[in-house]
């Protein structure tokens, strides 16, 4: 996810950038000190999300996001203020979220997760599916559906949107067939490049994958997490 942070003031930017250094699937692109700089920020690096504070020189925050939401393809707003009173205005906006200053690590984390759940999953290619059974029917399954492909000792479970299916395919073929579309979290499990949203390190050392739109977090092997980790900071990601 490519992020700007606007706010007119270098403290609140440096600690807004430390915390989402923090994040393995976060990229910022750029600070801005004002509004007229955050809408040429915003074309000239394509920011899924600007971090906006609210009072800045120039044009306010508020009507920074008038602006930003004229866009073609507008970026994503959090505000973050130390006025808890524009949190209505914000949300009338079309904010995706309201952050209160000093911005603490576990509502940004909220924030941008509630960023990624927003965001349109990568287009995929016409012919990505997969040829599944589903008891004695053989149906396709469009890849764009796929929440992740997990393999047991016989066979390959492809969970989706409307359930489970079993695939004939191993998860080898899978990944030869499909090339950059899928992404090896451990040597039993793939997902959709575009599912993946992030990473959750549990206080025992185990990773998890946090995906779009399921709850299950399949664990990333060692071997396999510095891939992930690269897969995330990659700009198509």
């Amino acid at each position: 996810m490519r992020v700007l942070i606007a706010d007119d003031e270098p403290l609140a930017r440096v600690r807004l950038r430390g915390l989402l250094a923090r994040r393995t699937d976060v990229t910022v692109v750029g600070e801005v000190a004002d509004g007229d700089a955050v809408l040429e920020a915003c074309a000239t690096w394509k920011p899924d999300l600007v971090l906006l504070d609210v009072e800045m020189p120039g044009l306010s925050g508020t009507a920074t996001a008038r602006r930003l939401a004229a866009l073609p393809s507008p970026p994503q707003v959090v505000f973050c203020t130390a006025y808890e009173q524009h949190a209505l205005s914000a949300f009338d906006l079309g904010a995706t979220d309201y952050l209160l200053k000093p911005v603490r690590a576990e509502r940004l984390d909220e924030a941008i997760d509630r960023v990624a759940a927003r965001q349109p999953p990568a287009r995929v290619e016409r012919g990505a599916w997969l040829r599944a059974r589903s008891g004695a029917n053989e149906v396709r399954v469009p890849l764009s559906d796929v929440f992740y492909l997990l393999a047991d000792e016989k066979y390959v479970a492809v969970q989706h949107a409307g359930g489970t299916w079993l695939i004939d395919e191993s998860l080898r073929q899978l990944e030869t067939a499909h090339g950059e579309r899928l992404v090896r979290l451990h040597r039993n499990c793939l997902v959709p490049r575009e599912r993946l949203l992030g990473l959750t390190t549990l206080p025992d050392g185990r990773v998890l994958a946090r995906l779009a739109g399921t709850d299950f977090a399949p664990e990333v092997s060692r071997r396999n997490l510095p891939a992930v980790r690269q897969r995330l900071r990659a700009p198509d990601a």
